[in-house]
């Protein structure tokens, strides 16, 4: 996936002019089986020296469940405070949709998640493990500092994003009072600095539902961490499978992450047969962070391109052209498409 992804990256660098520096590692299933590492200290140390990562999909059949996503994708994540998950959830044309009589023009919004907090802090327990009287516990953790920043963020990126400027704030503080009482009071305070910005508010049942019926009515969501987990794979079918789905784990002030959202296949490994548009995709997103915005713009150009063309029929497994074909035909549309205004 990401060999294409860097295919890509590297065709609209030669067309813009920029330069990338690469640095591979090989962090994941095939190196902890070998070695017992996960990532080095050393090199986690190197990675806060980076202007971006590039992630590719992690867990392997072979290595417990967890150790991979707590020992790379969190420890990145909180290590380099990237308290920021960016989705973008955007139909494309060309592609099939599971919503009746919605379109491209119909479904258009992001999703901005906190990324740091909620039940991913790790903080619980079990006891009488193992017998009738077993408890286990997992703590939520809020902050005001961590509720508020995650909240300024989404207000700034509905102020450029269109015209629409509305922010959904996505929680369940009918229920979870303390917890989500503090999003609530914090979403109304910050939303008084940004009087041109418009503003709502949905539980998550509510928010799922709608994002079904009417997704047009959708902006900018910005929830908590554990409900941006489940929203935006709703969001990702919709805009047609985890194939086409890609996100950055952001830090503004700091080293940010980009990734396909989609988990890793190892039975398709080697096989040539994986969809690598979502990596593709968080390719753009990274060049757009990195404010090679033309680069990024010029790559979601070609992956338009082609799949309004109809080239990528499907992106069902089995139904679409091989891992290496649908890199090359991205290229391809990257060397040969108009280069955006500056």
């Amino acid at each position: 996936m990401v060999r294409e992804g860097l295919k890509v990256l590297e065709e609209a660098a030669e067309r813009v002019g920029f330069r990338c520096e690469l640095v591979h590692y090989d962090f994941g299933g095939e190196r902890y089986l070998r070695t017992g590492e996960i990532i080095p200290d050393s090199a986690f140390e190197e990675l806060k020296q980076v202007d971006a990562i590039y992630l590719g999909a992690v867990g392997h059949p072979e290595v417990q469940p967890g150790i991979l996503e707590h020992g790379i994708l969190l420890r990145l994540r909180f290590g380099l405070d990237q308290y920021i998950n960016l989705r973008p959830v955007k139909l494309y044309e060309g592609v099939w949709t599971p919503l009746k009589d919605k379109g491209p023009e119909d479904i258009d919004f992001v999703v901005v998640r906190e990324n740091t907090e909620d039940v991913y802090v790790g903080i619980g327990g079990t006891m009488k493990r193992g017998t009738p009287d077993e408890v286990a516990t997992q703590v939520a953790v809020y902050t005001r500092k961590g509720t508020e920043r995650c909240i300024r963020y989404a207000f700034e990126l509905a102020r450029k994003r269109n015209q629409d400027k509305k922010v959904t704030l996505c929680d369940k503080s009918n229920v979870l009072v303390h917890g989500h009482g503090l999003w609530q009071r914090v979403f109304k305070e910050v939303a008084m600095e940004y009087p041109d910005v418009k503003t709502e508010t949905a539980y998550v049942d509510a928010t799922c539902m709608w994002m079904v019926k009417n997704p047009e009515w959708f902006d900018v969501i910005v929830t908590t961490n554990m409900f941006g987990d489940i929203i935006t794979d709703l969001g990702a079918i919709i805009q047609g499978g985890m194939g086409i789905a890609a996100s950055g784990n952001i830090n503004p002030q700091g080293v940010s992450m980009f990734e396909p959202i989609h988990g890793s296949a190892p039975k398709h490994a080697g096989k040539n047969t994986a969809n690598p548009l979502a990596a593709i995709c968080a390719g753009q997103m990274m060049l757009e962070h990195l404010g090679e915005t033309r680069g990024a713009a010029l790559i979601e150009q070609a992956v338009i391109e082609v799949l309004r063309g109809g080239k990528i029929p499907s992106l069902e497994a089995g139904k679409h052209p091989g891992t290496r074909e649908i890199g090359d035909l991205v290229a391809s549309a990257v060397a040969s498409l108009p280069l955006p205004e500056e």
